[in-house]
């Protein structure tokens, strides 16, 4: 039994719909991060959940799994690739801890991608932009006139 302390469902919007994201680039942030172990023992990897900040999907959450220490030296190659191109994109080029690369507005490139052990269709984060790049703003979050440069 785990008690709730009085949690009151009257309070809260309930969750609606669990479907993937529409493939597109989107206003993100991280938001958590941990250091896991993998599933055999033999390494561990960085989770980070990125917090939509934007548009129709406000608030959605997606992760990244950064095996930054495992047996599979590709693996470890990749992870740190997309951990620097998350350090670019952040502006923070030296982290001590990942809690450095937290809250920090950051463009994600989000693609679907079909599940190889049920065929469903999930997320997939597979790029990541300084928010203030070049390429146009996130396709769920236009920009008006009205919002000031540092609310963006």
């Amino acid at each position: 039994m785990a008690n709730l302390n009085g949690f009151n469902a009257h309070e809260v919007e309930p969750t609606s719909n669990f479907e993937p994201l529409p493939a597109g680039k989107y206003l993100a942030a991280i938001t958590e991060s941990e250091m896991k172990s993998t599933k055999n023992g033999s390494g561990s990897y960085l989770q980070l959940a990125f917090t939509i900040l934007e548009g129709e999907f406000k608030n959605r959450v997606l992760w990244a799994r950064l095996n930054l220490n495992n047996p599979n030296a590709t693996a470890v190659k990749i992870a740190r690739s997309e951990l620097s191109a998350i350090c670019h994109a952040v502006g923070v080029m030296q982290p001590r801890d990942s809690v450095e690369l937290h809250n920090i507005p950051l463009l994600i490139t989000v693609k679907l991608k079909k599940r190889e052990d049920t065929g469903e269709l999930t997320n997939e984060i597979k790029g990541y932009e300084a928010k203030t790049a070049s390429t146009g703003q996130p396709q769920q979050a236009p920009v008006t006139s009205n919002t000031p440069p540092w609310k963006r």
